[in-house]
């Protein structure tokens, strides 16, 4: 007898989808300022951390300082080839427009983080952190797109300076990668396009084709910093910087500085394609588009 047949088996992919109706992967970024991944060789749960096998104690610790940090998000990371290591390690990141470090915790078992100030424990960590989405529980195009992209970002930067993760949001736009501690985000990163954005991560810039905006800025700023990147071909990080954003009306007004030049950008929201937002989904939903307009330069 043959098993069962899923009841999502014949439904397209989500990335599959959002590809094919073109969906823009600008103004996309999940909005993170302080970053804690912990090294965890266990499965991931749908719900990593709190379907994992961390200590009640620790679980608490880790809600507190959830909430305690600025913007925090909390992933699980991992290595294949440090299965069988001994010790664990955990980062800290910090990725706003101001303030940006990376600190590396050593630990002998998870609960010694209970212990710590994660707001300062750890030592820093001089090079980029690349993380690729490969929470397949969370969604199978993680795993499908994820861990392809892993394996390529892996035979191009140093030992230790990618890792998988868990769920870092926008399932339909796998392969997902981040870069720490810019905190900027990628999406639909093919295997051979690896090298173009782990080349313009190690020279402080972005690339633009993939990018999906930086963490530090909420939806229609990251449509106003991309809007200014697209007009003056800048793409070092720190060459555009949003000033300020200012709700008005129905949309938002940005003032946004380019090396010197500054910039007003209108922001406005559309309906979207239709597109499933994760595997899981069984309706189509039209997710909102961030649409930046023509930046003017303001006239002082």
């Amino acid at each position: 007898m043959s098993s069962p047949t899923r009841p999502d088996s014949a439904k397209p992919l989500c990335a599959e989808t959002s590809r094919a109706h073109a969906e823009p992967l600008h103004a996309t970024a999940s909005r993170v300022d302080t970053w804690v991944l912990i090294e965890y060789r266990g499965l991931w749960a749908h719900d990593a951390v709190d379907g994992s096998t961390l200590s009640g104690a620790l679980k608490a610790h880790l809600v507190a300082e959830r909430v305690r940090l600025p913007q925090a998000r909390i992933l699980f990371v991992r290595r294949s080839e440090r299965r069988s290591s001994d010790g664990l390690v955990a980062f800290v990141a910090r990725s706003t427009q101001t303030d940006r470090e990376l600190r590396c915790i050593e630990l002998e078992r998870h609960d010694d983080l209970i212990d710590l100030d994660l707001a300062t424990a750890g030592r820093p960590v001089d090079h980029p952190l690349f993380l690729v989405c490969t929470h397949g529980k969370h969604d199978r195009c993680c795993a499908k797109f994820g861990r392809p992209l892993y394996d390529a970002v892996r035979e191009q930067v140093d030992d230790g300076w990618v890792w998988q993760s868990s769920h870092v949001g926008g399932d339909r736009f796998a392969g997902n990668l981040v870069v720490l501690d810019d905190g900027v985000y990628y999406g639909r990163v093919e295997p051979a396009e690896a090298w173009p954005v782990v080349e313009a991560a190690l020279e402080r810039r972005v690339h633009l084709p993939l990018y999906r905006g930086r963490s530090c800025h909420g939806f229609a700023a990251q449509a106003a910093e991309i809007a200014v990147r697209e007009a003056t071909s800048l793409l070092g990080i720190d060459d555009v910087r949003v000033i300020s954003i200012v709700r008005e009306g129905e949309g938002w007004q940005a003032d946004v500085d380019a090396t010197g030049t500054a910039y007003n950008i209108e922001v406005h929201v559309e309906e979207g394609a239709p597109t499933h937002l994760t595997c899981s989904t069984t309706r189509l939903s039209r997710p909102k588009r961030y649409v930046a307009g023509t930046p003017r330069v303001r006239v002082a």
